[in-house]
């Protein structure tokens, strides 16, 4: 391995870090994925995206269950959940994919290297130097290339510290038992996705959230219609709070909290931070380099090269784009693409999806309804709910809305907003529309099958002109 010098090393094998590791592999460059825990796939496969969407999914059936006489099915109100049984399914599909990635590597010729790799300074006659450390040893690899994709880590709240009631996405998913009440701070998705999970397994949820909204990222009509099927659902929220103090009580917490100049207390067995997730950027040997971070994120242009020469980053870590998956995937295909001299294109800010697994589910591109008016374009705006849809009434699920804001001079479609039935499978369309620079008259005009959720869509374009044909 000494005498080695790759084309490209990756640290990290996150979706970011394995999406460029397989590229590179396939673009047939000599590709080293380096990996300082025991399995690939990162935080999304192992405590992220993949467990909490199985979970999601057996909260839903389990809702499903819940309605069987509605559905004509009868005999299972002496239904039982086996939480064991979850648990190890769960752990079933990570393990799968998992093997999945492993195999990819070999199909693709990488080579995986366990261990904690750092940057040791800039190039030296085209070839960076790779420290990694496994086991008190710390050989070094060279090469021409180096992408970072270390990802992120979720953040606390100052003063308190993880324990057995105190628990991150990652104490979360391993719980032995259903708490039977459980407070969220944060309801961005983390936590507005854990809240839909336990609350659907009968958790008595508070979730407290410091901004005015729940979903602040989203279209405020969807945080509206979020809330409404909230309280339909029996959870408890507060906006515009504030956490004041966690307390460990005989048999959980005491969470102190302020709203509007009052204090008051909420008692729950476990409280959950969902506050957003911190870059893993620290000791990872930036200061060796020209890159300085911002407020832990690393600045990129738009092929994702950083300050220093041949370094790359991609993922959680980059400054200025959403942390999500699929963001960090393609992130890694543009690096990839630039390091071989393949044709691409940059991400583009306007064209990322926003998927949130909570029940309704969200999905959402582009701008919000209020961005595109303070950027000052003549705005109109399409709705249609799913309770005018037939395919949403086939399958019991009539909460939510699309909703698509417009250009009103030239039809351009600036941001689709869903919140309803399989919204974050319906929004592709959006976002394959917007790519191609397709106008709501395009939309209009297109052929959507019936009965489908997705011909809410029709309709929902139809709507911009008050033309929508079941509504």
């Amino acid at each position: 391995m000494p005498d080695t010098i790759y084309d490209v090393v990756i640290i990290g094998s996150g979706p970011a870090g394995y999406t460029a590791a397989i590229r590179a592999g396939q673009y047939g460059l000599k590709t080293a994925l380096i990996e300082k825990d025991g399995f690939l796939g990162g935080t999304c496969l192992h405590v992220g995206c993949i467990p909490t969407k199985a979970l999601l999914f057996n909260a839903e059936l389990w809702d499903h269950l819940k309605d069987a006489k509605e559905f004509g099915i009868e005999g299972v109100d002496s239904r039982k959940l086996n939480w064991a049984a979850i648990q190890e399914r769960k752990s079933k599909i990570v393990a799968k994919h998992a093997r999945g990635l492993e195999f990819l590597m070999k199909k693709n010729k990488v080579q995986t290297i366990k261990g904690y790799g750092r940057l040791t300074g800039p190039a030296k006659n085209g070839v960076h130097t790779i420290e990694v450390t496994n086991d008190g040893k710390s050989p070094h690899i060279q090469t021409r290339n180096v992408i970072l994709a270390t990802g992120s880590e979720a953040r606390m709240l100052p003063g308190l510290e993880i324990s057995d009631r105190i628990l991150t996405n990652i104490e979360i998913l391993s719980l032995k038992e259903i708490p039977k009440s459980l407070v969220i701070v944060g309801a961005g998705a983390v936590g507005v996705e854990f809240a839909s999970i336990y609350r659907s397994f009968d958790s008595e949820i508070t979730i407290v959230e410091m901004l005015p909204r729940l979903v602040p990222v989203e279209d405020e009509e969807v945080s509206k219609e979020l809330a409404r099927v909230y309280r339909k659902r029996g959870i408890n929220f507060h906006t515009g709070a504030r956490v004041e103090k966690v307390e460990k009580t005989k048999s959980g917490i005491s969470v102190t909290i302020s709203t509007e100049g009052k204090h008051h207390k909420i008692e729950a067995e476990k409280i959950l931070i969902a506050v957003g997730r911190k870059p893993r950027t620290e000791n990872i040997g930036l200061e060796k380099t020209k890159i300085k971070p911002e407020r832990e994120f690393i600045q990129v242009d738009s092929w994702q090269q950083t300050a220093e020469p041949g370094i790359y980053a991609v993922g959680d870590i980059v400054l200025g784009t959403p942390q999500l998956a699929h963001v960090g995937a393609m992130e890694a295909l543009v690096a990839v693409a630039k390091i071989a001299g393949k044709p691409c294109k940059p991400v583009n800010r306007e064209r990322i999806p926003g998927a949130t697994y909570c029940h309704p589910e969200i999905g959402s591109v582009g701008l919000t309804e209020t961005q595109a008016r303070e950027a000052g374009y003549n705005v109109k705006v399409g709705k249609f709910p799913f309770t005018a849809n037939s395919r949403a009434s086939i399958v019991g699920q009539h909460e939510g809305f699309i909703k698509i804001v417009s250009d009103a001079d030239y039809g351009e479609i600036l941001g689709v907003h869903i919140i309803g039935p399989q919204a974050t499978e319906l929004i592709a369309e959006a976002v394959a529309a917007m790519e191609l620079e397709a106008t709501v008259e395009d939309l209009m005009w297109t052929i959507h099958a019936h009965p489908t959720l997705a011909e809410a869509m029709l309709d929902a374009s139809n709507s911009v002109y008050g033309l929508a044909i079941n509504a």
